[in-house]
C-alpha cells in the first residue's frame, strides 16, 4: 500500500509564492507519473502538473510559467513551487501517484489566494 501525504499549504496573497511537497511511502512501485491536481469548491478536480519518471513534465496553462513541478526519486517525493498566485488558484491541493493501472491519491492540502 501507498500513501501518500501532502504539506505546505496555506494563505498567502495575490503575488505570493508557495511550494507543496507530497511524500510517498509504503511498499512504492516503480512508478511512471506523480502529479498535482486541484479542486476548487464547485469545481471537478483539474490537473495542474504531471512529472513523468523521464524526466518530463506537463503543465495546465493557467500555470505555465508560474509553477514548477519537481520530484526528488530518491526520497519518493514531489514538489509544486507556486509562484505569483492568484485568487483563481484557490483550492485544495491533491497529490497523485500512477504505477501502471493504479492510483493513488493524497488527502490534499489547502491553498488560499486572498488578500
Amino acid at each position: 500500500q501507498v500513501q501518500l501525504v501532502e504539506s505546505g499549504g496555506g494563505l498567502v496573497q495575490p503575488g505570493e509564492s508557495l511550494k507543496l511537497s507530497c511524500a510517498a511511502s509504503g511498499t512504492i512501485p516503480n512508478f511512471t507519473v506523480m502529479a498535482w491536481y486541484r479542486q476548487a469548491p464547485g469545481q471537478q478536480r483539474e490537473l495542474v502538473a504531471a512529472a513523468f519518471s523521464g524526466g518530463s513534465a506537463d503543465y495546465h496553462d493557467s500555470v505555465k510559467g508560474r509553477f514548477t513541478i519537481s520530484r526528488d526519486n530518491a526520497k519518493h517525493t514531489i514538489y509544486l513551487q507556486m509562484t505569483s498566485l492568484k485568487p483563481e488558484d484557490t483550492a485544495v491541493y491533491y497529490c497523485k501517484l500512477t504505477a501502471g493501472a493504479a492510483n493513488f491519491w493524497g488527502r490534499g492540502t489547502q491553498v488560499t489566494v486572498s488578500s
